[in-house]
């Protein structure tokens, strides 16, 4: 977690706002087209993105209790500053606290992550997401998702997270995919006290957990659940590591392989976080999904 105690969340631009007709046009007819129709509805408001909910949520929390900066949105955008402006305006028109940008005309804005001091960077463009991720940061790319609302119907924010290769590393699931379940299961056992080592999204996971210590558990305006397909016996690896990193996490659900989506469902996830494409199919069906490219699982063979 950064220095000023607060969690930080660098986001793009098309995953804040719907800009899918003008990156069409972008890929289709070229940059100059592109500026130009930006420029000309400059004025025009942007429609909500798949992760515009998630970040009301977000920023909403610093109004609550006594009030103070929790969490941080800052704006990463390939566009100029130019066709930013259309950005910024409709920034202004829905009324979001975002006052911090980096455009980047063309380039990809992942070398903002750090001197932001952003705990994670949510994306529509794979590629800087897999640049983030490959520099020791959290990041995931935003997937088109079949919910028009939040995963909830109500103010709580919920955040879900896969653990091996989000949460956690991806020790286990390495020797998960080279020698399959039996090893695996048996590894796991034998190492149950021996906490895993962190994955790119322990930060934030620590940023979110300081957050609801502000809170009582019933009067918390935020809920965290690690949905893992892991079972039992290996379990309780994964609870004596949250434990050793003094980290609570409201909810824990051990699937044994059965698909997530019904279960993020059930829990009404704002935004879940895995690592495996088919588990992120699974999810989008139900509620805002980000998948992070991380770990053995999405190693090209």
């Amino acid at each position: 977690m950064n220095d000023e105690q607060k969690l930080v969340v660098a986001i793009s631009s098309r995953a804040l706002f719907d800009l899918n007709e003008g990156h069409k046009i972008f890929e289709e007819e070229g940059v100059q087209a592109y500026c130009r129709y930006q420029i000309e509805r400059e004025n025009d408001l942007l429609e909500p993105g798949v992760a515009f909910p998630l970040v009301k949520k977000l920023l909403r929390l610093n109004e609550l209790g006594e009030p103070r900066e929790r969490v941080e949105v800052i704006l990463l955008s390939r566009n100029s500053a130019d066709t930013g402006l259309r950005i910024f305006n409709s920034i202004q028109e829905h009324n979001l606290p975002i006052t911090r940008a980096a455009f980047t005309n063309g380039s990809s804005p992942f070398k903002y992550v750090e001197p932001f001091g952003a705990d994670v960077f949510l994306s529509s463009d794979p590629n800087d997401v897999a640049s983030t991720l490959e520099a020791g940061f959290a990041a995931a790319t935003m997937l088109p998702s079949n919910t028009r609302k939040p995963g909830s119907d109500n103010d709580t924010l919920n955040i879900a997270f896969d653990g091996d290769a989000v949460v956690f590393s991806d020790e286990a699931e390495q020797i998960y995919k080279q020698k399959g379940l039996v090893e695996f299961s048996r590894h796991e056992v034998q190492s149950a006290k021996r906490p895993l080592p962190g994955g790119p999204f322990r930060n934030m996971l620590a940023a979110l957990h300081s957050i609801q210590s502000e809170f009582s558990v019933d009067e918390s305006p935020l809920r965290t659940a690690l949905i893992t397909a892991r079972s039992a016996p290996a379990h309780e690896r994964v609870i004596r590591t949250l434990r050793a990193w003094n980290i609570r996490i409201d909810e824990a659900v051990f699937l044994g392989g059965l698909p997530k989506g019904d279960f993020l469902r059930t829990f009404g996830a704002d935004i879940f976080f895995d690592d495996q494409e088919g588990h992120c199919d699974s999810a989008r069906q139900h509620v805002p999904t980000g998948h992070v490219p991380n770990g053995i699982a999405n190693t090209k063979r």
